[in-house]
């Protein structure tokens, strides 16, 4: 196959998928890893995807057809930095001595196990940035996933049971709207449903830019939500929306608010 003909494949895959790794497509192309590389590089200079760590990603954590994908999780992380400190300040007064929690992956998670690193309690992360965080700075009990490493998303997952059960489960969202929480990332999806029967109550953290994103899977619905934090820009009728579906909101003060 040409290198134009390899390219297009990449291209057209990306167009029902946020992300494909070096690796799987060495294997559906039938190439080396260096002959991916430098067709990665080609389509990211050509301005139709674009390379990230271990592969090549949909343009802009954008959107097919209206539905968005996932920015990869070093972009991400540099979003909303305050907002997200701030929501994490929030969810980290809902955590006692004693507790048991379990802190998903994604960057407004982070800034919460952040918070949470000194705390006396049992932390339960699929993270790997905030796994390895707590590793170097944290005091913690700290429980780490088992299973296959995924760079791309970043996060730690294994078909097998959790062996963990925590009063509550911290996590992000791509997207939130009535259908739920919303991801576009299959293998996020599938760690939520699995994370989700391993606590009493779910607490989602986003902030209010995540109620306009729309993403193709539906990870958990409104109802298996307990708790939402998020900033001060969301809407008089997205809280009504969230509030009439059972969903307790807490908003976190904007940075430099008085408290």
């Amino acid at each position: 196959m040409s290198d134009s003909g390899r390219q297009r494949q990449i291209v057209e895959l990306l167009r029902d998928r946020p992300f494909a790794s070096v690796r799987e497509l060495q294997e559906r192309l039938g190439v080396s890893a260096a002959t991916v590389r430098r067709d990665i590089d080609k389509i990211d200079e050509a301005g139709e995807a674009r390379k990230v760590y271990g592969g090549v990603s949909a343009l802009d954590g954008a959107s097919h057809a209206g539905i968005a994908y996932a920015r990869p999780y070093d972009e991400n992380r540099d979003l909303a930095v305050d907002a997200k400190r701030q929501i994490a300040a929030v969810a980290a007064t809902m955590v006692r001595d004693g507790d048991a929690v379990i802190v998903h992956g994604g960057s407004t998670c982070f800034h919460l196990g952040v918070r949470l690193a000194d705390r006396n309690i049992r932390l339960f992360t699929n993270s790997m940035p905030l796994a390895a965080y707590l590793s170097d700075h944290g005091h913690c009990s700290l429980t780490i996933a088992g299973g296959d490493l995924h760079r791309e998303p970043g996060i730690i997952h294994s078909i097998q049971a959790v062996p963990f059960y925590a009063s509550k489960f911290f996590l992000g969202a791509q997207g939130l709207g009535h259908e739920g929480v919303l991801e576009s990332h299959p293998l996020l999806v599938r760690s939520i449903i699995d994370l989700s029967l391993c606590a009493d109550q779910i607490v989602v953290l986003a902030d209010s830019r995540k109620l306009s994103i729309h993403a193709r899977n539906v990870a958990l619905p409104l109802s298996r939500i307990g708790t939402l934090v998020t900033d001060d820009g969301l809407s008089d009728a997205d809280a009504r929306m969230l509030e009439d579906a059972g969903v307790n909101v807490r908003i976190a003060p904007s940075p430099g608010a008085v408290q």
